[in-house]
């Protein structure tokens, strides 16, 4: 079995007997007389896992069962901490998978599964719910952020292989990030976010397929389990949509119809109107996936480039013409 010392002494906090565990995405799974259970670092604030408990309980009590929970230990704490200052916490978990980004029945499933629990994220006041920053703001910040890289490529010699690529197709994505501004500036988006954060709107803030867990229920039918809410905030809804929809479109390369499906299996729950639409728009016309290959290589040690980084911003670049084509197809948009 080859439990680690730190992993048994946890494991002894809580009301469980383990039979036995092994590694995940960076945690432990752990099969217990009680089913699973997920044992993982965290460095959430002992106040927000509170929080993040009433959300899942309150999730719970509008019917939504499928989520994971925070379980306290023996003494009634939600975070166990060892000598060394690590502090672990253990989820009840599920028997299944993650949601396979080559299925598109099952990626259906899941952007259906997104609007009925936007529904259900939206049942009034919460206690300590933080706002996400604006567009605005955070439009602002990826511009400077892509100007400081800029600057520091240029001034580099000699210059390798990413830094050749990025400043090669820098102003074309600009360009990008200038026409995303522009339409935000003539959107109804302020109006949009402020009636979201007011009316206690909350999203996900990480719904992608690892977070998506395919289950079966008692008569062996399959349904989704939506788990880590650790990154929940209030903001507009279609957010998490629209993180979802990019993430499957970069794996899928930008394929029309698939785009279509995901917002009509959206749509047919929880209805898509013009301001999320434009929304939509807004965002998928961001460079994205750019700025954030750019930013990553700036806060990384730059004398040594992974073939990773190399790859995502030639992947990034080789994308936009995809993208383009898909824009225009949906939304009717082109730079």
């Amino acid at each position: 079995m080859g439990m680690q010392e730190y992993e048994r002494y946890v494991l002894e906090q809580y009301d469980i007997d383990v039979n036995s565990t092994h590694k995940i995405r960076g945690a432990v799974l752990c099969e217990t007389d009680q089913g699973p259970f997920l044992l993982r670092e965290t460095t959430t604030a002992p106040a927000r896992l509170q929080a993040l408990c009433g959300l899942y309980e309150d999730l719970r009590r509008q019917g939504y069962l499928n989520v994971d929970a925070v379980v306290p230990n023996k003494a009634g704490e939600y975070v166990t901490v060892l000598e060394d200052g690590g502090r672990y916490l253990l989820k009840r978990w599920f028997q299944g998978r993650e949601c396979n980004l080559r299925r598109p029945a099952e990626i259906l499933s899941a952007s259906g599964n997104l609007a009925k629990l936007h529904l259900l994220l939206r049942s009034g006041e919460r206690e300590g719910l933080t706002a996400a920053e604006s567009l605005e703001e955070e439009y602002r910040r990826h511009d400077r952020e892509l100007k400081k890289v800029r600057k520091f490529v240029r001034e580099m010699s000699p210059k390798g292989e990413f830094e050749a690529a990025f400043l090669k197709c820098f102003d074309q994505m600009y360009r990008w990030a200038h026409a995303a501004e522009e339409l935000l500036k003539q959107s109804s988006y302020k109006a949009f976010y402020q009636e979201s954060i007011q009316n206690y709107h909350v999203v996900h803030g990480e719904y992608n397929y690892h977070n998506i867990l395919m289950i079966r229920d008692g008569y062996g039918r399959q349904e989704i389990a939506t788990v880590n809410f650790e990154q929940y905030k209030s903001n507009v809804q279609v957010e998490d949509l629209y993180y979802f929809l990019r993430k499957v479109m970069e794996k899928q390369g930008w394929k029309e119809r698939l785009g279509d499906g995901i917002l009509n299996a959206y749509s047919a729950i929880s209805p898509l109107g013009e301001r999320e639409m434009e929304y939509l728009k807004i965002r998928l016309a961001y460079p994205e996936k750019f700025w954030k290959t750019a930013n990553a290589y700036y806060r990384s040690n730059k004398a040594w480039i992974s073939a990773k980084s190399i790859e995502k911003l030639t992947t990034a670049i080789a994308q936009t013409r995809e993208k383009e084509r898909f824009l225009n197809q949906i939304f009717s948009f082109h730079l």
